[in-house]
């Protein structure tokens, strides 16, 4: 199950919450009970970096390189 992170507008209240993809989205506030609580963009919790990914395991890649950037 994802982590969604939610804040909120009223307040500036901010948390995370374990939710499965198909629930709906949180709408009140837990601190102070607004119904303005929103769901945050936030990046990505991984990245793959070294030399152990081979160039078929990227869509359109030309050239594998073993190198970090």
């Amino acid at each position: 199950m994802p982590i969604y992170a939610y804040r909120c507008t009223e307040c500036g209240h901010q948390d995370e919450h374990l939710q499965k993809m198909s629930a709906d989205a949180l709408t009140q506030c837990p601190a102070c009970r607004a119904e303005k609580y929103t769901r945050c963009v936030t990046a990505a919790g991984f990245q793959l970096k070294g030399s152990g990914w081979y160039q078929t395991d990227f869509k359109g890649g030309s050239s594998a390189t073993g190198s970090d950037s």
